[in-house]
Formats: structure tokens, C-alpha cells, sequence
């Protein structure tokens, strides 16, 4: 399950997220985190404590961040760990969402 901190800052906004990355998250983002980041010119996604992701998720996050992105909105995702990073580099995410998105 996943869960989510949200530290808004004077030029940013910081989403702390904690646990699985999945399927189950959808409804979560869809429904309650993409509406409270709409109005933010700086998005940072902290996936710090994020231990998996499988396709669904990665779809959402792809989703997440091209919304965002053609809100003009600036997407920063954090703190990756190098298993999820890896996983990402196979499947070509920073290809598809921009590599300046994700910060090693």
C-alpha cells in the first residue's frame, strides 16, 4: 500500500512517498495526489522509501509526470533506489519522461 507526505515549500512541493508502487496506488494518485500537485510550478516525487514498482505503477508514474509536464509544471523524482533505477534504465523511462526528471 502506498502512502504520501506532502511538504509544501515557497517555490516547490515535496510528495514523500512510502511503500509499494503498484496497481493498487492508482486510485490513490488519480483521485487525490494529482489534483493537491496541480497548482505547484515544482514537483518533487521522494522515492526515498519506495521499495517496488511493477508495470502498473510504472505506467501511473509516466502518467503522473506527462500530466504534470503539460500543466508547465517542473518534475524532479528523488532519491531512487538503484534497484527501482535499474529497472526504470531497462524499460527506458528516462527515454520516455526525460531524463532530467530523475536525479541520481
Amino acid at each position: 500500500m502506498l502512502e504520501y507526505q506532502l511538504e509544501k515549500a515557497a517555490n516547490h512541493c515535496t510528495v514523500s512517498l512510502n511503500g509499494d508502487f503498484d496497481i493498487e496506488s492508482t486510485e490513490l494518485v488519480n483521485e487525490i495526489l494529482i489534483p493537491e500537485l496541480r497548482n505547484q510550478s515544482k514537483v518533487h516525487l521522494n522515492f526515498q522509501k519506495v521499495d517496488f514498482i511493477d508495470s502498473s505503477g510504472m505506467g501511473l508514474l509516466i502518467r503522473v509526470v506527462t500530466q504534470l509536464k503539460e500543466e508547465n509544471q517542473k518534475v524532479k523524482i528523488l532519491n531512487v533506489k538503484e534497484d527501482i533505477l535499474e529497472v526504470f534504465e531497462l524499460v527506458q523511462i528516462p527515454e520516455i519522461i526525460g531524463k532530467e526528471v530523475i536525479v541520481k
